[in-house]
């Protein structure tokens, strides 16, 4: 056989190439990693980027307003509320994603075992029903009141309360999954349960856990913030979105910006979180991408 000349010889096309064309297309998933990007690196860049120490205190610039020197004012103490802004940004990034992680890593498995062991399910199921029924907030506060106002605490209550969610989102995909003709010719042929769970049912409920993702990502931030601004989250003076609002819930009329500016930046925050996850739905749904063609 004779090679085929090479203007008529197809090349495979480079799978990056494609993702990365796909996430320009979809302005919402490419708006949501610009602003979520921005606020990472922000968090990341702290040090360089704030011009004071957030727990500096000078008395003589008490409450003064936005200017050149203090861009976002200054807080009842003297301190920079921009500094303390930029250094909120690593407790509400630092409390997301450890709360992320910890979510997905026990909603997986959780959601994977209740759909497969139906004696499971009835268990685990109505374990979820349970919690779930409190709104986050009230169960988040109730936890913190038992544990104290900490950053490990805020972890482990929002952990608590959105576990049950991520479980539920998987556990609803593995039932579809678990149907599935190869499935259950694998499981014929004598497949083990553990590596139909791991290697055929959990690579496919990944794309609705990573949806989920980020949005329990925003709620953990809105929690977070909530949390501190009632005074069961961060505790001060360590800078947080929450407990900066909280400090200028007095002062609004006097001192505006000491609750504006951190309420922007939560505003950016789960903004862009939101887009990013409607965008990567749209992206991981086959269905959404085909109807879209």
């Amino acid at each position: 056989m004779t090679p085929l000349p090479r203007s008529h010889q197809t090349t495979p096309p480079n799978r990056k190439r494609i993702i990365l064309r796909r996430i320009v297309n979809n302005r919402l998933a490419l708006i949501g990693i610009i602003l979520v990007s921005l606020v990472i690196l922000v968090a990341i860049l702290a040090p360089v980027l704030a011009p004071f120490d957030p727990l500096e205190m000078k008395v003589q610039d008490r409450l003064k307003a936005p200017s050149a020197e203090h861009w976002f004012g200054t807080d009842d103490f003297g301190r920079d509320v921009l500094s303390r802004v930029i250094y909120g940004s690593q407790t509400s990034m630092l409390i997301g994603a450890t709360v992320v992680v910890i979510t997905s890593i026990l909603g997986l498995v959780l959601g994977l075992y209740s759909a497969y062991y139906r004696h499971l399910d009835n268990l685990l199921m109505r374990i979820s029903d349970g919690l779930m029924a409190f709104p986050a907030i009230l169960l988040a506060i109730a936890i913190m009141a038992a544990m104290g106002p900490r950053i490990e605490s805020v972890i482990t209550a929002l952990s608590i309360v959105y576990t049950p969610t991520v479980a539920r989102t998987v556990r609803s995909a593995a039932l579809v999954l678990r149907e599935l003709t190869y499935i259950e010719a694998i499981r014929s042929l004598g497949g083990k349960p553990w590596r139909i769970i791991w290697l055929h049912i959990a690579p496919n409920c990944l794309s609705p856990l990573i949806v989920q993702a980020t949005f329990i990502f925003a709620y953990a931030v809105i929690i977070e913030a909530s949390l501190s601004f009632l005074g069961a989250g961060t505790p001060p003076p360590a800078p947080s979105w929450g407990n900066i609002i909280n400090d200028g819930k007095t002062l609004l009329r006097e001192a505006w910006w000491m609750s504006m500016f951190p309420g922007i930046a939560i505003m950016i925050t789960v903004l862009g979180l939101n887009l990013l996850g409607d965008g990567l739905r749209d992206l991981l749904d086959p269905h959404t991408s085909k109807s879209k063609k």
